[in-house]
Parts: C-alpha cells; sequence; structure tokens
C-alpha cells in the first residue's frame, strides 16, 4: 500500500473513532501539514464519506451520517470483536436472526488478512462459561465462512466429517441452510453420494472445499429450516416419551419447558405434558422444577425412575 493511501485510510479510522476532530490535532496525529490534510479530506469525500467541514472557533472535521453505508475500516483488535461477536450471535441464545449473523460473518471473513482470522481462531479456544444448553461448541471460522457462502451461492461442497462415535468420512454434498439451534449451528445439505437430506454439526467438520459446481436448490422437506433440524434431532436423541399430567396451566408449564417438551391444555388449571428424551434424569428434573403438582403416566421406565428419585430425596430430607 501506497503512504498516501495508507494515510488515507488512517485519518478515516480516526475520524470513525470520534465525534469530532480539530485540523490542527489531525494534522499533528498524521504529520501532515493542514492543506495535506484538507486534501486528503477532499479525497475521502469524493469517495462519498459524508465528511462535514467546519470553520472557525471550534470548527474541524466530523465524519456524519449519510444516505448510503461506506466501507468501514477495522484494526486487527476491531475486527477481531466483531467476527466472535458475531460468532457469539450465531451460536448463541440471542435476539439477533442467526442467519443474518452467519451471512455478516461471512461477507467479513472473506476480506480478513489471515493474520486476523488465525488470531480470532485462536481466540476461540479460550474457556468460556456454559450456557442453559452447556458450552457452546467451538467453530471454526474458516469452516463456518466457507459453509455459509457456499450455501448462498448454492455451490457444491466438499468437507471431511468426524460423527459422535469418532468415525470419519469424506462428504459431498449440496449446502443448502444453516440453523442455528441450542448453542450449535447445523448444516442441511443434500448429500450425493447418498442421495438424501442430511444434518451436519458445523464445529465437527473440517477441510471445507468449495468445488466451483453451482446446483437448483431442493426445497426441503418442511418449510422451516430450524424445525427441519430440530425434528430431525429430536428423532435421533428419542428414546423414551414421557408423558404426565401437571396441574398448572399449559402456559406457564410451557415457558419452563421451553423447547424441550409440549404442553396441552386440558382445562385452566391443569395440562398434559409430552417429553421426547433419551434421558430420564433430564425428564424427571424437568417435570419437577415446574414446582406444581404432577403424575407420570409412561412410560414404565420412567415411572419407575421418578419413584427412585422420590426414595433418594426423601431420605436425604431425613438425614
Amino acid at each position: 500500500m501506497s503512504t498516501i493511501s495508507a494515510r488515507v485510510l488512517e485519518l478515516l479510522t480516526l475520524l470513525q473513532s470520534r465525534r469530532h476532530w480539530s485540523g490542527e490535532e489531525l494534522a499533528r496525529r498524521l504529520e501532515v501539514s493542514p492543506r495535506t490534510l484538507r486534501r486528503d479530506v477532499e479525497s475521502l469525500q469524493d469517495l462519498g464519506y459524508p465528511i462535514t467541514t467546519t470553520r472557525g472557533t471550534g470548527g474541524g472535521y466530523q465524519l456524519a451520517p449519510g444516505g448510503s453505508l461506506p466501507p468501514l475500516v477495522l484494526n486487527e483488535d476491531e475486527a477481531a470483536a466483531v467476527v466472535i461477536a458475531l460468532k457469539e450471535a450465531a451460536i448463541g441464545s440471542h435476539p439477533t436472526e442467526a442467519t443474518a449473523a452467519v451471512t455478516a460473518l461471512a461477507k467479513i471473513v472473506q476480506v480478513l488478512p489471515a493474520k486476523i482470522r488465525s488470531r480470532i481462531d485462536s481466540l476461540q479456544r479460550v474457556a468460556t462459561l456454559p450456557g442453559p444448553y452447556g458450552t457452546p461448541a467451538a467453530v471454526d471460522t474458516t469452516v463456518l465462512t466457507i459453509f455459509a457462502l457456499a450455501a448462498r451461492d448454492h455451490e457444491t461442497l466438499t468437507f471431511d466429517y468426524t460423527d459422535s462415535k469418532g468415525t470419519s468420512t469424506s462428504r459431498r454434498v449440496h449446502p443448502h441452510h444453516i440453523v442455528s439451534l441450542d448453542q450449535r449451528l447445523y448444516l442441511i445439505v443434500h448429500d450425493l453420494d447418498r442421495a438424501a437430506w442430511r444434518i451436519f454439526r458445523i464445529d465437527r467438520a473440517s477441510n471445507p472445499q468449495r468445488t466451483r459446481q453451482t446446483f437448483t436448490p431442493k426445497p426441503l422437506p418442511v418449510e422451516d429450516p430450524a424445525e427441519y433440524v430440530r425434528s430431525r434431532l429430536y428423532e435421533a436423541w428419542t428414546v423414551y416419551e414421557v408423558t404426565a399430567t401437571v396441574q398448572a396451566p399449559a402456559q406457564d408449564v410451557q415457558e419452563k419447558l421451553g423447547g424441550w417438551g409440549e404442553a396441552t391444555p386440558i382445562n385452566e388449571n391443569s395440562c398434559a405434558v409430552r417429553i421426547p428424551t433419551s434421558d430420564l434424569d433430564w425428564a424427571t428434573f424437568a417435570l419437577a422444577a415446574i414446582h406444581a403438582p404432577f403424575t407420570i403416566h409412561g412410560p414404565a421406565e420412567a415411572i419407575t425412575h421418578a419413584a427412585a428419585w422420590g426414595s433418594r430425596l426423601a431420605a436425604a430430607a431425613n438425614t
């Protein structure tokens, strides 16, 4: 980069970092004359940056809001902060639309220097506190970016995948959607070698390669990608379907169960609850945490499990 262009970028960075600068202070920070400063400001104005110039006492330069957003200039620390925040928004339970976070992340990461990408991935190895669904899975920035761009551009993708049992396979797929669910990111694809829809956890993928071969997207089996992922995961996880009656309004019970169970009204003060699960400890805890009388109807394993809980808790209370 030439000295002039580097200086102009530094000027833009300074203008973005503070609301107002005096001409004298800007010229001193950039080590240029007032005349050169004015020329650099005019160069940025020609590029579309809405820089306001005021003269006299208290005058100076200000980057004003404009009708369009020119390219932002981020230093290394700022770029790292933005990318990590977007990854947290994509993975966590945030009001931000996860899809928007993923696409914004892809746009930013693809223009970052390799040094900054490496730094961001190293920061992701810092331990984080677990959230309501455990510790969020660490997702490689480059993998996520390539997946997002390939899904956006409808481009055939290859990658290596290690499943929950440690088995590694190579996949060739048509990527369709990225879905954030319960602090995990999933890729919905049509698997070319298996001729079927598949869901992959992105934190378990590696070595992604874009092929430059485009495809025509297919309609999913269900309209909502997030609901499709949720239903497929529940099918895989469900070993037991615990049913119970709870003496509490269905709306209150549903709020406490969240997405892990379903409460159907019986009347104003009671509801039928269904909890698909592979973990009877979790189902028993979920029902007890509602803080209302309940009766478990099935399966038999769930009734026996809850009775054992009751015996242990009663014994603990009597010691």
